[in-house]
């Protein structure tokens, strides 16, 4: 297994923590979180591709090791927390990569890769979600906060608690697997959300949240027209992000390898070497 190393650099004024495996010269993979989580939840993957492959996994403002603003003083958006990815990307010189996207890592590494397409070899999406098929009725309550702040904020806030986060790593969990979900995975990212400030900072990115949909027509129409290869690894009982927006897809790019597996929302932490094992495979083939 590949060592991992850690950096942080600054980025627009800000400390943005990264993960590094494998050799420069090698593809590149760039590994990008979602909530409540943090580049950590790739640390056994990239050990796992670092022999092969070139692997980057950062943090966004706001989450894990990277700067953490109050909300107050930061444009807490999905275009800001592109626009310091990009800025990462840029300053590590990085011109051409793959992506790996999970939950907000979608919204994020989908405008990377529709604005500049030359750029992306290929994706790997485990419940990245670009099609409104995807929304479970997890959602019927943020897209409420969505029009009305203040009314929903009180029912809004409860996902930002222990309970919640552990909800989220555990539900869709086969009974036989649920003994792989390490209990460090939910208790590091809720004492990152506890930290002062921190949830106000989620909350107001729930709200933005609402105008990731604004572009998932230019994200439908990158894929139909220039078709990169796309994997999909999926939890199949997924209660977030449901298996019908892996599903969806295939619409856009009929070529795309779909597997659904049996897990829920963090696949990687019962499914991961089925899931290293399929990205080996398909990068080998598509972009090595």
């Amino acid at each position: 297994m590949t060592a991992v190393r850690h950096h942080t650099i600054e980025i627009q004024g800000l400390p943005v923590f990264y993960r590094e495996a494998g050799d420069s010269s090698k593809p590149t993979l760039v590994l990008l979180h979602g909530f409540p989580s943090s580049s950590a939840m790739f640390r056994t993957l990239m050990r796992d591709l670092g022999d092969d492959f070139h692997l980057i996994a950062p943090d966004h403002i706001g989450f894990g090791r990277s700067a953490m603003p109050q909300a107050r003083e930061f444009d807490y958006s999905f275009d800001k927390l592109t626009e310091i990815t990009e800025g990462l990307l840029d300053a590590l010189g990085l011109d051409r990569f793959a992506l790996y996207i999970h939950d907000y890592g979608a919204p994020i590494g989908l405008r990377i890769a529709s604005a500049h397409p030359e750029r992306v070899t290929a994706i790997i999406t485990q419940s990245g979600n670009a099609y409104l098929e995807g929304f479970t009725p997890f959602w019927d309550i943020l897209f409420a906060h969505a029009k009305d702040r203040a009314a929903n904020e009180p029912g809004v806030r409860t996902l930002l608690e222990a309970d919640a986060t552990r909800w989220q790593y555990l539900h869709g969990v086969p009974a036989d697997r649920q003994d792989l979900v390490s209990p460090d995975s939910w208790t590091i990212d809720q004492a990152y959300l506890d930290r002062p400030g921190n949830k106000e900072i989620q909350l107001q990115l729930f709200w933005d949240y609402q105008f990731n949909l604004d572009s998932y027509p230019a994200f439908q129409k990158y894929f139909a027209e220039h078709r990169p290869p796309v994997l999909i690894t999926w939890g199949e009982h997924d209660e977030i992000f449901g298996a019908d927006g892996a599903r969806a897809y295939l619409r856009d790019l009929p070529d795309a390898e779909l597997h659904l597996l049996d897990a829920g929302h963090f696949a990687l932490e019962t499914h991961g070497p089925e899931i290293a094992a399929l990205i080996r495979e398909f990068l080998t083939r598509t972009v090595s």
